[in-house]
C-alpha cells in the first residue's frame, strides 16, 4: 500500500522540489516587451535596425533556455543545417522554377493544368459548359473591382454573386459591411488591388497543385506571392466546388476555403479578423513592402506499425523548461512551434473561431492557405509548415481579440528564402466526457499524434533540432487535463529527442507544478516506459476513486513510495 501524503518518506521526497520554484518564478516574472514596432519600416530596413520584440532577438535575456537551470535550448538559426539546392521530386511538388531561383529569381513553374481528384481545381480550369466560361464571367467581374472609382461592399458583392449564382440568394455581407464603414478602414483602397493581384492567377500558377490526402507524405514549396494570389482568390470566393463540404460532398473531408462565411458573420470577433487580413492584403499588394520569399507545406503520415511501443521505451525526460510568461510564437522564436489544430486545419478562422490556431492564422495568414489544399488530419498524420511571415499584432484571446497594428517581421531566411518559423499542427482529442483521457486508448492516441508532429526528419541530425514550443494543448475547450498533457507531450519528445519550452500563458501556479513535477521525475530518473506505466495505473486509481488525487499527486505517491521500498 502506498505511503500517505504526510508521511515522513513523502515529506522527505517532495523537500528537494521546492528550490525549483525559486528558479523559474525569477524568470516568468521579467516583463515581456510588448512596445509595437515602427509601423513604417520595410522588410530591407529590419537588417539595419534593432528588433523591437524578443522574438527577433534570440539571444534577449527573457528568452526560454536563458536560465540557469541547464544548457540553452536550441533555435534556429543557431542550430540550422544548411539545405541541399531546392528541387522538385516525387514527394516534394515546387510551383517555382528553381533554375530560376538557383540565379535568385522567383517566377512559376510552368507546367499542365489539370482537373481531377488529386489536384485543387483552380478557378481558370473550369470546364466550359457554356457561352462564357466561369474563369471569362469571373475576370470580368474581378476586372470591374479594379478601377479608380471608389469601391463598396455592394460592388464586391455583386461580383462575387456573378460568379455564385446557386448563392445569389443565401449568401449575406453583413460583416463585411460593418467593417467598411468602420472608421479609418482601407476598404476602398484595398478591394482594387486584391482584384488585380487575384486577375494575376494565370501567371502566378502554372503548374497543378497536389491535394495533400491522408496516408500521403508530400511537400509543396510556393512563393509568398503565389500565395497571396490564392488567398485573394479565397477572399473573392472563386474556388469551385468549394461552397458545400457536408458529409460525403467532393470536399467533405477538407476545411473551407472560400472566405463567404466569415463574411455573414456579424459579431466583434469578425471585424477584428478583418482588420488582420484587410492589413495582410494591404501589405501584399503594396510595391516595396511584398513579401518575397518561400514557404513549405509538408503533410507527415507515419504508419501506425511505427508507433513507439511506450511501456519499453526506455528514454529519459529530455531538458524541459516551463515558463508562465512569454509565449509559443515570440519567446519560441526558432524551435518547433506547436499549432493546437483542428483536424481540418486553421479550424473556425474562417468562421467564429477564435483561440490558439484561429489567431495564430491571423497573426500569418499564409497559413490559410493549407485550407486549399490540405484534408482532414488522421490519428497519425500532422502538417508542418516552414517559412510563413507574420504580419499583425494582435492580443486577447476568444472574445478580448483585437488587431493591434502592423508587425514588421526581421526574422531570418534560411537557403530557400523561407523565415525561420516552423510550425506543427497536430490536433488533439475532443473529449466529450474528460474521464475518458486517461484511457490506456486515449493516451496512446495523443502520445502517438504528438510523437508524430515532434520527430525530426531521421536524416537530420539531433544536434541541428531545435527544441519545441508548446503549452496546454487540447486542453480548454477540449477538456483536457492541463497536467495530463503535459505528461503526454514530455514523453513524446523524449523519444523523439527534442527539448521542450512549455509555455503556460500567464498560469502562474500550473508552471510552478509543472517545473517541479518535471525536476521530480528527473531527479528520480524516470523513463518514458515507467511514466506509461504509471499513467495506466492511474486510469484504474481515477475510475475506482471518482474524486481521488490528480495525475500529478498520484505519480509523486507512487515513485516516492517505490524509492524507499
Amino acid at each position: 500500500m502506498a505511503s500517505k501524503n504526510d508521511s515522513s518518506q513523502m515529506r522527505e521526497c517532495l523537500s528537494h522540489q521546492d528550490t525549483a520554484k525559486d528558479s523559474r518564478a525569477g524568470l516568468s516574472q521579467k516583463p515581456m516587451d510588448t512596445s509595437p514596432p515602427n509601423q513604417r519600416h520595410s522588410e530591407d530596413e529590419c537588417s539595419g535596425t534593432e528588433a523591437t520584440d524578443l522574438r527577433q532577438k534570440p539571444d534577449a535575456e527573457a528568452q526560454p533556455g536563458d536560465s540557469c537551470c541547464g544548457k540553452k535550448l536550441k533555435r534556429e538559426p543557431d542550430c540550422h543545417m544548411q539545405l541541399d539546392n531546392l528541387r522538385a521530386d516525387n514527394n516534394h511538388t515546387v510551383l517555382i522554377d528553381t533554375k530560376e531561383f538557383s540565379r535568385d529569381k522567383i517566377v512559376a513553374y510552368r507546367g499542365k493544368h489539370v482537373w481531377d481528384a488529386n489536384h485543387v481545381k483552380l478557378p481558370i480550369n473550369y470546364p466550359v459548359n457554356s457561352k462564357e466560361s466561369r474563369w471569362d464571367a469571373t475576370q470580368r467581374a474581378l476586372q470591374k473591382l479594379t478601377g479608380n472609382r471608389r469601391i463598396s461592399v455592394a460592388d464586391v458583392e455583386g461580383a462575387i454573386k456573378i460568379y455564385n449564382q446557386a448563392h445569389k440568394d443565401d449568401w449575406r455581407f453583413d460583416a463585411l459591411r460593418i467593417y467598411a464603414q468602420e472608421k479609418d478602414t482601407n476598404f476602398s483602397h484595398v478591394i482594387p488591388k486584391m482584384a488585380k493581384l487575384a486577375l494575376r492567377l494565370p501567371e502566378l500558377i502554372q503548374h497543378p497543385i497536389p491535394l495533400l490526402r491522408e496516408k500521403s507524405n508530400h511537400k509543396i514549396t510556393l512563393s509568398q506571392e503565389q500565395i497571396s494570389c490564392l488567398l485573394a482568390h479565397a477572399f473573392f470566393c472563386t474556388f469551385p466546388h468549394r461552397n458545400a463540404n457536408y458529409p460525403g460532398s467532393e470536399y467533405g473531408n477538407f476545411p473551407s476555403i472560400n472566405f463567404s462565411r466569415l463574411f455573414a458573420e456579424v459579431s466583434p470577433r469578425t471585424i477584428q479578423k478583418l482588420k488582420a487580413l484587410f492589413h495582410y492584403f494591404n501589405t501584399v499588394t503594396e510595391e516595396g513592402r511584398k513579401p518575397t520569399g518561400l514557404v513549405t507545406f509538408e503533410r507527415i503520415s507515419i504508419p501506425p506499425s511505427q508507433c513507439p511501443e511506450w511501456q519499453k521505451r526506455t528514454e529519459h525526460l529530455t531538458n524541459v523548461r516551463v515558463y508562465a510568461k512569454g509565449s509559443i510564437e515570440k519567446e519560441g522564436s526558432g524551435m518547433l512551434q506547436v499549432d493546437f489544430a483542428a483536424c481540418k486545419v486553421g479550424g473556425g478562422v474562417l468562421g467564429r473561431g477564435l483561440v490558439q490556431e484561429e489567431i495564430r492564422f491571423l497573426q500569418c495568414p499564409e497559413l490559410i492557405v493549407a485550407r486549399l489544399f490540405t484534408e482532414k488530419l488522421s490519428d497519425n498524420e500532422c502538417l508542418k509548415i516552414t517559412g510563413v511571415q507574420t504580419y499583425s499584432n494582435t492580443s486577447g484571446y476568444s472574445d478580448s481579440f483585437a488587431w493591434k497594428g502592423p508587425y514588421i517581421d526581421c526574422t531570418p531566411r534560411d537557403e530557400w528564402k523561407r523565415r525561420y518559423c516552423q510550425i506543427v499542427a497536430i490536433d488533439a482529442t475532443n473529449f466529450e466526457d474528460p474521464r475518458q483521457q486517461y484511457s490506456e486508448k486515449s493516451i496512446k492516441r495523443e502520445l502517438f499524434k504528438a510523437f508524430v508532429g515532434f520527430r525530426e526528419d531521421p536524416n537530420i541530425p539531433i544536434d541541428y533540432t531545435p527544441a519545441i514550443a508548446t503549452g496546454n494543448w487540447g486542453c480548454g475547450a477540449f477538456k483536457g487535463d492541463p497536467m495530463l498533457k503535459a505528461l503526454i507531450q514530455m514523453m513524446a519528445a523524449a523519444v523523439a529527442q527534442r527539448d521542450l519550452a512549455y509555455f503556460t500563458f500567464n498560469n502562474e501556479k500550473q508552471a510552478d507544478e509543472l517545473q517541479r513535477m518535471y525536476e521530480f521525475l528527473k531527479r528520480h530518473k524516470v523513463t518514458v516506459g515507467k511514466l506509461y506505466s504509471l499513467l495506466q495505473d492511474y486510469f484504474k486509481h481515477y475510475s475506482f476513486h471518482q474524486r481521488g488525487k490528480n495525475v500529478f499527486e498520484y505519480i509523486t505517491e507512487k515513485i516516492c513510495h517505490t524509492s524507499h521500498l
